[in-house]
């Protein structure tokens, strides 16, 4: 099921947890508060939240709405942003978890994490979410590299017994991956960068079975032109039943990726 965002939010203060290495490049950051117990992700597996990075020296409204913040100071004065999707959200404990990947130097999130202690404060807004895998479908496509990893993860474990998944992710290296925990009939690739594979080629190289597909691809930029175009023109799924967007692109950082994307759909 692919659905509508829900409003943006005011800026919600949370307070780390506890960070966990999951990979060479991956880290899982347990954060929480009260406010997570009113947390509503709605039905979606591909659920995220922006983390918010205030600039040093700039004095903020009080209530910490960006929508008020980009309407009363100037660009150069606004917060920037990461977004990333929710691993899991747990209101009794007051608790939700988010993956970071490190795509390496200069990076904002990573050397941000690189100073976070226990009891630090993490800024959060825009609990919003686009997409889950539904019963329409007869089977289901996950494709995407690391920045894809958590949502496909949360996708597979919402699948119930009998739904059909194949699933091509592309990492680094064996290092890298991950267990993908489902009661779906999962056929699960791993694509190694290291040895020279790319997942366009994996994705390419699919047996589409028959029926109706459903779609998650997400991943670097490029790539995904490449596969909305092969996805659509060659393979026939509905645009109704994809789910695809450059969540980075290399050799951008996330604000020039976004005002990049902006500017093409003419915003």
């Amino acid at each position: 099921m692919i659905g509508t965002s829900a409003p943006a939010r005011p800026i919600v203060r949370l307070t780390l947890h506890r960070l966990e290495k999951i990979a060479p490049r991956m880290t899982r950051m347990y954060v929480g508060g009260p406010p997570v117990a009113k947390f509503d992700p709605g039905p979606f597996t591909d659920t995220y939240v922006r983390i918010v990075f205030p600039r040093p020296g700039v004095t903020y409204p009080g209530d910490l709405d960006l929508g008020r913040i980009h309407a009363e100071l100037p660009r150069a004065a606004w917060p920037r942003t990461r977004t990333y999707t929710v691993r899991s959200l747990d209101p009794v404990a007051g608790e939700l978890t988010i993956d970071v990947y490190d795509h390496g130097s200069p990076g904002l999130t990573p050397s941000w994490l690189a100073t976070l202690r226990p009891g630090d404060p993490v800024l959060l807004t825009d609990l919003r979410g686009l997409y889950r895998p539904g019963p329409e479908a007869d089977w289901h496509l996950l494709a995407g590299d690391e920045v894809a990893l958590p949502a496909i993860a949360v996708a597979l474990q919402a699948m119930v017994p009998g739904a059909r998944a194949k699933v091509v992710i592309e990492v680094g290296d064996t290092w890298d991956e991950q267990a993908l925990p489902t009661a779906a009939e999962a056929e699960v690739r791993w694509v190694h960068r290291a040895r020279g594979e790319r997942l366009t080629d994996a994705v390419r190289a699919l047996v589409f079975e028959p029926g109706v597909a459903q779609a998650f691809v997400h991943g670097e930029g490029g790539a995904m032109q490449d596969l909305r175009r092969f996805l659509v023109r060659e393979r026939g799924v509905t645009r109704e039943l994809l789910s695809i967007s450059g969540y980075w692109r290399r050799g951008l950082d996330d604000e020039q990726w976004r005002r990049l994307k902006a500017a093409a759909a003419g915003r």
